[in-house]
Order: structure tokens, then sequence, then C-alpha cells
């Protein structure tokens, strides 16, 4: 069976979409498939990357059993257009926020009323598969939940992890809160994307400071299982997180991220920073020192992610059915 994935990574989009994406098409091959990526060629893009781990790049459809989209910025008009080029089209959204021609939609997020959100969204005929139980999993983190061990609350190791291109600058406001703190970490994990403008400088501050500097890795799973608390931004990661247990900040650094940072810290599993614009170094500096007053709430938010996840399953069963319907 052949399958496409349209996706895009850009400064602007980062890269959290194909990350996930390259999640699937791992799986999907893992099961015998045929899969291809649809990227275009935007600043930033993480099409060198795709190749890498053995996935063609295209910049135009081709005839597809399967074509799976996940862009925000594309919806029913253009999916319509695909139709007579793919069999099946699988639609993967956290946003409700535009109709959908497709025979299956995905959206792993926990967001009030999940479950009906899609009902005007989607065709009668539509496949939908929304909540935690979908979420999209790659398999260094279900082997890393399993061996989990149980976090006490204290912080002597922090990840700084605000997602692939950071296109508000939110490590380098980190960074620079840490040198302002009077709470020391025994170590401190700083990652970064090829899509960080900022990759440099942030490298030659982390040598300065004796930080471990990570760019564009496939081990974020194992470094979430070390670290006792992240400082991240919202979006898919907040889920990763607290499927391993990783009690974290979230600063919500684009509009998408508002709801299910706000459900987050609602569940308790999460402590929302707010706004980015309204996050200042000062922000990031306070909040680092409140951590070891914190151990009780710390605790209770690891509890908490691992809850709200625990319903999660392999990948594989829910893949198979798309490519069964």
């Amino acid at each position: 069976m052949d399958i496409i994935i349209r996706t895009d990574a850009s400064i602007d989009i980062g890269s959290g979409h194909v990350m996930r994406c390259l999640t699937i098409a791992d799986h999907i091959r893992k099961l015998g498939h045929s899969v291809s990526f649809w990227m275009e060629l935007l600043p930033g893009n993480l099409i060198d990357f795709v190749i890498g781990r053995g996935f063609p790049v295209t910049q135009q459809m081709q005839s597809a059993d399967i074509l799976i989209i996940d862009h925000y910025q594309l919806d029913a008009s253009w999916e319509q257009q695909m139709r007579p080029f793919a069999r099946k089209i699988v639609v993967i959204d956290d946003l409700a926020n535009r109709l959908h021609d497709c025979d299956v939609l995905l959206d792993q997020n926990v967001v009030p009323h999940y479950e009906h959100r899609y009902d005007a969204l989607v065709p009668g005929h539509c496949v939908k598969l929304l909540g935690p139980q979908y979420l999209i999993m790659r398999d260094e983190f279900i082997d890393e939940r399993a061996k989990l061990v149980t976090r006490t609350g204290k912080v002597n190791r922090l990840l700084v992890f605000m997602g692939g291109s950071d296109p508000t600058h939110e490590t380098l406001k980190v960074l620079t809160a840490l040198q302002h703190t009077t709470t020391e970490f025994e170590h401190v994990d700083v990652v970064v994307g090829l899509s960080n403008a900022n990759r440099q400088e942030i490298e030659q501050i982390c040598y300065r400071q004796q930080y471990t500097y990570h760019c564009q890795i496939d081990y974020i799973a194992k470094l979430m299982s070390q670290a006792d608390f992240s400082i991240g931004a919202g979006g898919s990661t907040t889920w990763e997180r607290c499927y391993v247990g990783l009690p974290s900040s979230c600063t919500i650094v684009a509009d998408n991220q508002r709801i299910s940072t706000e459900t987050a810290q609602q569940l308790g599993a999460v402590f929302n920073l707010g706004w980015h614009e309204q996050v200042t170094v000062d922000t990031y500096a306070v909040f680092l020192d409140s951590l070891p007053s914190e151990r009780e709430k710390i605790k209770a938010i690891s509890e908490q992610g691992l809850h709200i996840t625990a319903s999660q399953g392999q990948v594989n069963p829910w893949l198979q059915k798309i490519v069964e319907w």
C-alpha cells in the first residue's frame, strides 16, 4: 500500500508536525507499507532530516492509497482537490477550527468536550479517533514508561526544551534566568531543533555555563525520563512529558496551544506560566527559585500526568485500523 504524508516544518511552523508524522511513518513502514512525504521547501524545513530517516520527499501530490495530512493551513477545500489522487484521506488536527473532507480524523489532545468538537466539522462517515488513548508515541517513550521510577519531587536535574524552532526565543530567556537564580541544579540539559535560529548562540551559552547541549536528537524520551523537571512549551510535547511522568511548566508560544495547556493545568498536570509575551526572564527566574518549595506539587503533577495518559497503548493497533478501513 502506498501512503503519502503531507506536512511541513519551518522557522515559523516548527518541527512538531514532522516529528509526529515520522513516528507514524515508522510504524506504517513496520506494517509493510510504502511511505513518502510531501513537504515544501520552506526556510527551516526538515526535508534532509526526513530523507536521512529513509523516507523519500516530494513537492507534489502523487497517486496513493492513503493521504495523511498534518497541517494547520489545509482544510476541506484543499482536501477535496486531493480526492482524485487518494483512495482515503486521514487528517491529524488539534484545533477543531475548520471543515475537513476526510475519512479518518485523529486528535490526541485532552480538551473540554473533545469527544464531540468535530461533529459538525467532518463528514458523517468520518471515523473520529479522539483523546489521549490515541497519543502518537514513539517506541522510545513506550520503552521509557515501562521502566519508570517514582519521582520524589526534588529537582536536581533540569531539562529545557521549548520546541524544535522556538520562534519566541524562550530558550534564551530560560538560560538568562538560570544565571540569576539562587537555586542550583546538578545537571541541566538544553534541547533545540535544527530550525531554531538561535541554536549557535544557545550552544555557546551552554558551553560557558557547563550545560549539556543537544540538537535535533532522537533520544528526548531518555532525557525526559532522567530529568526531575522540565521547562517546556505547550503543544504535543506536553503529553509526551506527562506520558513519562515528567513534571513540567508550560509556556504558551502559539494560539493553538492555549486550550490544551489550560486544560492540562486544570487537570493538575502542568504549571502553566502563561502567554509567552507575558513570560519574562524574571518570570522564569522566580519560578525556578520556587521549585525547592514545591516538592509535593511537583510529585502530584508527575502522578497526574501518568494517570491522564494511562490508557494510551501501542501506536500500531489504530494504525492498522486506518489501513484497513
